[in-house]
């Protein structure tokens, strides 16, 4: 027998050659036994084994130190468990016996040995590995799931070479060797099989819930085995193949379902396979915010502001360490979510290498292809190998890229997420002096645009570094192709530099500007939709819409055109560049170069240039947004390292921590010692000082004092709210605090009362009988679960006060500081509210309460009074000394209205309407000595309530206030702002081109097609020249052609910068105009129940966000749609017109395309639109947060409010995670089909030159060059189309606010009333009806009543009867269901409401002040002279405060919401307004709520005085001693005139309503 090799068994020497030279393109055996298979094999032992001792390790640890724990899957998943070990012991077992056999050619072929040595240990790694696995993860092995295809292939490779060889011929069988071997290798391949089976297992988690496994017999009728997901679950998560891991998501803490990107495998991890079940779902229902995932734990919020706040808290050390100057916010980004930004970095770098491996490609199949114009063409397999590598390299390229665009985004998502709950936490620590110098809308900014403008910059902040790299790289391409030349085109491009350099620095200034205008925009919005109630009563909505128009036309959109200018010419040097610089190299080229300019020079030369385009025009975008986030971080800075309150203000003892246990009855709770308080540090007077003041529990002290003598500062300086210049503060127990405007929350009345307490129904009811809320919630439609909208809108404003008290009284505290609660409510509910919770019988007799108040007839009650002047305690001592001391100040304060008062106070008030009782030890031992069942009873129901008041108010935990705050965002309908669903209407495009000018559009069309056709004619140009140097051996015609080139690629890019000015100069700006004054014009004109029912927040966010895409952000997407979608159109005449083969390709690429683009667009558009709308909750919680500060760290519960502010950026970046992966899914599909069009491009014309053995290289180059561009173009037309859709959404937003409903017209030419209109000032109530809302019930039935003119007339009522519904009947509030009114003969409903607003004028219950100069908010028509309003300030005596404390000057600034006036000076400003407008007409809706006594009497005696001689008057009441001397008083009651007449006769009728009206309060037969 003669003992050859057998065929494939070859002797290898060494060095081992790697190329076979007697087959074409393959590699040698030795190479392949060597390298090739080895390779993979090796790799994965390495990772393999290090993979097992890493968990081996961590199951050692605890959980804190980072380990893991032992998981047993349930029946079926530990079965599959049992079949991927067997299958990989098989898979081992015959890999062995394939070693074995080997053993019989070692000798003269040991590296076949040696691959099987290492394949067997493979295989039994991967044993124990898939056990640990299973057992220990949430993902399949990724070590077993590369290693599988990475050896199929190399296996191939060696297969090829077999069969080539003969090693696998039949003939073979013949011997017992070539049996061996055959033996041997049918042995590895039944090996490999088993492993295949196995990887096919591996691919899903091993959480997949898999249904019962049981093997049937095959002729049972029950089936075969089953390996199905649980039915159930697969509807629940749409879960229908293997894509999206076909694992079920588990739920999370909160109940959500968990995301699949948690268990998902490498390759649905680098194909986004795992969101496809939400794009299925996508395709088949608009997705709601129930179908979102919850987002991995170490995305939440709440881990995400933890890692921001400790390297803030870092930074902040470091300042006071004196390590550094200021603290860095950049540094603290950078340490918090730095390291996946850093890996996404190094992807980046990857991908641009490979980027630029395309044109190395492209030299090398031109090459081929002109090879076969000489003697020696290359083989055939060489083009299809390049190819191959083509497609490939491209394929490899699309998953690098989007790894790194995922990991952007997400570090985009993290620094949103993290600077946004940073900036809440930060609200809620702010002194009061940092807040006075910001407004609320300049607070919001910093969240809505500050931090997402530094979010975005993470999603392209590495084209900062990578762009020059990029660019680095391109030229020492170059310099490989064309030598030296390159250079000049490195020239050209550093001259470019400078200027763009010039024209950013300018950018960044008009940049700066117009976030400052934007800010003036938003301010003056937010300043008109905190007071739109008096804006509309005083019909002053032209002069407030002419603020925000001003702010709006005449300074934004200017700065907006100087920035569209400026960008333009940016634009033309960045677009215009890369054809100067190709222009320079090749004039150059042929000018110094005696190698002729041919198709391989020119094509691989453009394909670097469009490389090159891409940085170049990206870079200056990406300096702007460098720049734009640097302005913003400052602005951060600021903001981050501002004041806080002094936590050392006051010391608080929690009962939790009190040494000597809980306070008890007498024992001081509320010290202060020789206080001084300022609200800002560094004003030079103190508010309040020398403050010496002790209270102890169950005490009442009243502090009582005149307009702005510091009564709500010294609650200020009970809560830590001030800042203590000197002196101590004691504080022993838990406040509640009932703040003097009432704070109510955008949630239900119980969420309101309960405020973050557990809820306890026997106390909470025994809260709503003391506070009078029973008859409101009756009235109210879902009762205690009624939403009461921002603000509170849909309540009263004693409503919203009884309900703030409610609040206070259900949290159970130690300590109550209560500021003037009785003043908006009516005087028998105040008498209700003051026996019943505040006085010595009432719910809190037992607590300490410190209440400030004008009400002098309740002082009586009281324990102690303490008298404030102008901050200092003047006087302090019981009601009754103050009495006896006829020469104190505090007598002459109290009987400072005379008889009046103290004959209030003889009269039977000084008795409260509930008996004194004992207190309840005493009743409950009395009660002993009774035995009968009744009293037993009773004594077992006071004791019950006792114990229910005394008990301590748990507060409910931050994660259960968390799962709550999400359950309501997800079930409550508020944040479910109405969105259109479905593809944006045509309509909706036609408006907004009807807006931005038809014509415009028209010739921006035309330039962009310009400018494409004379870019595709300049290559042209090259190719023509190319082939003609070709054919002559040498460059000809230099000058003709050249200045062809030059000047078709000069005109392109004026054509392309020709269409960006048109369309951002004229049709952008055009349309922002436009939309934006529709839009604010239709709002102002809106009816005021339409404020009351949306969220100020969502008005606001859309004339902040959605304005702010129209104007800067829809325009760049339009203008990218339409240049990608004439490149495509471009390149598809290219490929036409070159092989029109390639079309074949285009249909079912183009039928794959759709059906992507369908997929992606339905559920991009929801998931953007769902994102868009939660957003809007974030910001409307914090400005609710922001307004109620003082509440919110009163009651303690700045921990909860942080909790449930996560849980709103929890929901929004929910929606906002998928919204932005879809992009990348999309990517990676359009990605591969772009390349199967390059690939099929490349074998065409390959396989035409087998043919026909005449390609032309330039015709080659010409189209290689645009099918590898259009694999981008693909995606940016999908990307761009959807952009464009996803942002056509805020013009449908936009418009949909420009065709709201308005108010009757504000001006009827032909029903003007006369000039003299109206000379009396009578009014007329004929038959009168009116309802809220169309579907509710009538609030006025049929009221009849006529008031003369002159006549001064006093309205009263319980709540609800219809009071303050009379007012807003009169204003055309609300216009009646029937009847009208009359003033002096005309119907006012006939005539224009400013015709009607102007002659009525309204003194409102709360009073509402504008930021802006005393001038501005006293006559913001500018109609009076300053005469005229100095008097007015005068009779309003206010003008001593004005000249005292204020400058003395009419531009003395007024802080937002008038908050640096107190509550009583600020409804004086309401007078002033009044008497400037000398109407016929006046309404007093319980104007003098919050004056003290004193002004309040002297403000009678104007209205009694000769300025209002003659006018009409109308007082709605709470306080009935305020109308007793009125002309008539008219009685409501349910919505009915119930008695009208004069105040005597109604008092000497003994059924009057009017008459127990007054006995209720107390006020006698007086």
């Amino acid at each position: 027998m003669v003992t050859k090799p057998l065929p494939g068994e070859s002797h290898c020497t060494w060095p081992i050659p790697v190329i076979a030279h007697s087959r074409d393109l393959d590699l040698t055996q030795c190479f392949e036994h060597a390298v090739v298979l080895p390779v993979p094999l090796v790799i994965s032992i390495l990772l393999g084994t290090a993979q097992i001792f890493s968990v081996a390790r961590r199951l050692k640890l605890g959980p804190s130190q980072g380990g893991i724990a032992w998981i047993t899957r349930n029946t079926a998943g530990e079965r599959v468990g049992r079949i991927k070990v067997a299958l990989s012991a098989f898979a081992a077992i015959l890999g062995l016996a394939s070693l074995c056999l080997s053993f019989t050619t070692a000798r003269d072929s040991p590296l076949s040995t040696v691959h099987y040595a290492l394949y067997v240990a493979v295989q039994l790694i991967f044993v124990h590995l898939t056990y640990l696995n299973h057992h220990t993860s949430r993902t399949s092995a990724n070590v077993i799931l590369v290693f599988w295809p990475a050896y199929v292939l190399a296996s191939a490779v060696r297969i090829r070479t077999m069969i080539l060889t003969g090693a696998l011929s039949p003939d073979l069988s013949h011997s017992l060797p070539g049996r061996l071997l055959l033996a041997r290798e049918a042995l590895w391949l039944a090996s490999a099989g088993f492993g295949m089976i196995e990887f096919v297992l591996e691919l899903y988690s091993p959480e997949k819930r898999w249904k019962r496994i049981r093997w049937r017999a095959p002729w049972s009728s029950e089936g075969k085995i089953a390996l199905e997901e649980d039915e159930e679950e697969e509807a629940l998560d749409g879960v229908e193949d293997l894509n999206g891991g076909g694992g079920i998501s588990g739920k999370n803490e909160y109940g959500e379902v968990e995301s699949p990107v948690s268990t998902a495998n490498i390759f649905e991890r680098l194909t986004f396979s795992w969101l496809t079940p939400l794009l299925s779902l996508g395709t088949r229902k608009f997705l709601g915010e129930e179908d979102m995932w919850s987002l991995p734990p170490n995305d939440s919020a709440e881990a995400l502001s933890n890692r921001l706040q400790v390297a803030w808290d870092r930074q902040i050390d470091a300042v006071k360490r004196q390590k550094k100057s200021e603290p860095s916010l950049k540094i603290a980004i950078a340490q918090a979510y730095g390291f996946p930004y850093l890996i996404a970095g190094l992807l980046k770098a990857l991908y641009d290498s490979l980027s630029f491996l395309q044109p190395q490609l492209l030299r090398l199949l031109l090459s081929y292809v002109s090879s076969y114009g000489t003697d020696n063409p290359l083989p055939p397999v060489a083009g299809y190998a390049i190819s191959i590598a083509m497609f490939v390299s491209a394929n490899v390229a699309t998953a690098v890229l989007h790894q790194y665009f995922d990991r952007c985004f997400s570090t985009t998502m993290r620094v949103k997420g993290g600077l946004v709950t940073l900036i809440y936490r930060k609200s809620l620590r702010m002194s009061n002096g940092e807040k006075a110098g910001r407004t609320t809308g300049d607070i919001v900014n910093l969240q809505s645009v500050d931090a997402v403008r530094i979010a975005d910059l993470a999603q392209y902040g590495h084209i900062a570094w990578s762009g020059p790299f990029q660019i680095i790289l391109a030229f020492v391409s170059l310099y490989n192709l064309v030598g030296w030349q390159a250079f000049t085109g490195v020239g050209v491009m550093l001259i470019s530099l400078p200027i763009n350099t010039m024209i950013s620095k300018y950018q960044k200034t008009l940049q700066r500007r117009l976030m400052k205008t934007k800010d003036v925009r938003t301010r003056a919005m937010n300043e008109i939709l905190n007071n739109i109630k008096s804006i509309k009563l005083y019909g002053w909505e032209k002069a407030f819409a002419a603020r925000v128009f001003a702010a709006r036309n005449d300074q934004e959109l200017k700065v907006l055109r100087r920035i569209g200018i400026v960008q333009s010419a940016s634009n033309f040097f960045w677009t215009s560049t890369p054809f100067f610089v190709a222009f320079a190299t090749f004039a150059t080229f042929v000018m110094t170069s005696k190698t002729p300019l041919t198709s391989q020079i020119i094509f691989p030369a453009i394909s670097l240039f469009q490389l090159l385009s891409f940085p170049m025009a990206v870079f200056s975008n990406i300096i702007n947004s460098i720049i734009e986030a640097i302005v913003s971080v400052g602005r951060l800075e600021s903001f981050l390292a501002g004041d806080e309150l002094e936590p050392d203000a006051r010391k608080v003892i929690l009962p939790k921590d009190d040494p000597q246990g809980e306070a008890r009855h007498g024992d001081t709770v509320v010290s202060i010692k020789n206080g001084e308080f300022r609200w800002l540090p560094t004003s030079t007077e103190p508010i309040l000082q020398d403050i010496d003041l002790e209270v102890t529990k169950g005490e009442l002290l009243a502090v009582i004092g005149r307009v702005g003598d510091g009564k709500s500062s010294l609650l200020g300086a009970m809560l830590g709210e001030m800042t203590r210049s000197d002196g101590s503060v004691t504080i022993r127990g838990d406040i509640a605090y009932f703040s003097q405007t009432s704070w109510i929350l955008s949630a239900t009345v119980k969420d309101n009362i309960v405020f973050g307490h557990r809820f306890d129904p026997v106390f909470y009811d025994k809260v709503l009988d003391a506070c009078a809320l029973r008859a409101d919630l009756a009235v109210l439609p879902q009762g205690h679960m009624t939403e009461v909208g921002e603000k509170g809108v849909s309540l009263s404003g004693g409503q919203k006060a009884r309900i703030c008290l409610a609040r206070a009284c259900y949290a159970r505290a130690d300590i109550y500081l209560l500021d003037d609660p009785l003043s908006a409510v009516d005087a028998h509910v105040g008498r209700h509210i003051f026996d019943h919770v505040i006085g010595p019988n009432g719910l809190l007799k037992n607590k300490a309460r410190i209440l400030c108040t004008n009400a002098v007839n309740f002082l009586p009650h009281t324990d102690q009074i303490i008298m404030l002047r102008r901050g200092i305690i003047l006087e302090r001592g019981t009601y009754a000394d103050a009495m006896s001391n006829s020469s104190s100040e505090l007598y002459k304060l109290i009987t400072g209205l005379g008889k009046q008062t103290t004959k209030e106070n003889e009269s039977g008030s000084a008795t409260p309407t509930i008996a004194e009782t004992e207190t309840d030890d005493e009743v409950e031992d009395e009660s002993e000595s009774v035995d009968d069942s009744e009293s037993l009873k009773k004594r077992k129901a006071i004791r019950r309530l006792s114990t229910a008041t005394m008990r301590r108010a748990s507060s409910v935990s931050i994660r259960q206030a968390k799962r709550e705050a999400l359950r309501d965002l997800r079930e409550s309908a508020k944040p479910k702002e109405h969105s259109e669903k479905g593809s944006v209407k045509r309509d909706v495009y036609k408006r907004y081109i009807a807006a931005a000018s038809k014509a415009g559009v028209f010739l921006f069309l035309l330039f962009m097609s310009l400018g494409q056709a004379s870019s595709i004619l300049s290559n042209y140009v090259l190719r023509f020249w190319a082939r003609k140097n070709g054919e002559e051996g040498e460059t000809s015609q230099i000058s003709t052609y050249l200045l062809a080139y030059g000047v078709i690629g000069v005109s392109s890019s004026f054509f392309s910068v020709g269409s960006q000015m048109i369309l951002k100069l004229y049709c952008g700006l055009r349309s922002s105009r436009k939309l934006h004054d529709d839009s604010f014009s239709a709002l102002m004109r809106s009816p005021l129940s339409f404020f009351e029912l949306t969220p100020t927040g969502r008005i606001l966010n859309l004339f902040s966000r959605d304005i702010f895409v129209i104007d800067e952000v829809l325009i760049v997407a339009l203008s990218a749609f339409v240049r990608t979608l004439i490149q495509v159109v471009g390149v598809a005449v290219v490929i036409a017109l070159g092989a029109p083969l390639v079309l074949i390709v285009f249909i079912p690429l183009g039928f794959i395309y759709r059906m992507v683009m369908r997929y992606y667009l339905s559920t991009s558009r929801e998931l953007k639109r769902l994102d868009a709308i939660s957003r809007s909750p974030i910001f409307s919680f914090f400005g609710e947060t922001l307004a109620g500060l003082p509440v919110i760290r009163g009651f303690n519960q700045t921990q909860r409010f942080i909790a449930n502010n996560e849980a709103r950026i929890d929901r929004n970046q929910a929606c906002y995670m998928p919204a932005m992966t879809i992009n990348r899914w999309l990517a990676v599909r359009l990605e591969f089909l772009g390349s199967c069009l390059m690939f099929s491009t490349a074998l065409v014309s390959v396989s035409a030159l087998l043919v026909s053995n005449s390609v032309d290289a330039g015709l080659v180059g010409l189209m290689m060059t645009y099918t590898i561009s259009v694999t981008g173009t693909l995606n940016w037309l999908v990307r761009s189309a959807s952009e464009v859709e996803q942002n056509i959404v805020s013009v449908e937003r936009v418009l949909g606010y420009a065709s709201l409903t308005p108010e009757a017209a504000l001006d009827i030419p032909d029903k003007k009333p006369p000039q003299t209109w109206p000379e009396h000032g009578s009014i007329e109530f004929d038959h009168l009806a009116m309802r809220y809302r169309p579907e509710l019930d009538l609030v006025l039935k049929d009221v009849c009543v006529k008031i003369e003119g002159g006549e001064r007339v006093g309205i009263c009522g319980r709540t609800g009867a219809g009071k303050s519904s009379l007012t807003l009947a009169l204003f055309r509030i609300i216009e009646p269901a029937s009847g009208r009114i009359l003033i002096d003969g005309v119907d006012t409903t006939a005539i224009g409401l400013q015709d009607l607003r102007s002659v009525v004028s309204i003194i409102p219950q709360d009073p509402q002040l504008f930021e802006g100069s005393l001038r501005s908010n006293i006559d913001p028509t500018n109609a009076a002279s300053d005469e005229e309003i100095w008097q007015a300030l005068s009779q309003a005596y206010l003008k001593e405060h004005v000249v005292t404390n204020m400058g003395g000057t009419l531009d003395a600034e007024i802080a937002e919401g008038g908050s640096n006036l107190s509550s009583g000076q600020r409804q004086l400003v309401c007078f002033a307004r009044a008497l400037l407008r000398k109407t016929k007409i006046l309404v007093l809706d319980e104007a003098t709520s919050s004056i003290d006594l004193e002004t309040d009497e002297a403000v009678q005696q104007i209205l009694r005085g000769s300025d209002f001689h003659g006018v009409t008057t109308l007082t709605i009441a709470h306080r009935i001693n305020t109308i007793m001397d009125s002309d008539k008083v008219l009685v409501m009651s349910q919505g009915k005139v119930a008695e009208y007449d004069t105040p005597t006769n109604l008092l000497a009728n003994e059924s009057s309503i009017f008459r127990s009206l007054v006995q209720e309060a107390g006020l006698g037969e007086s």
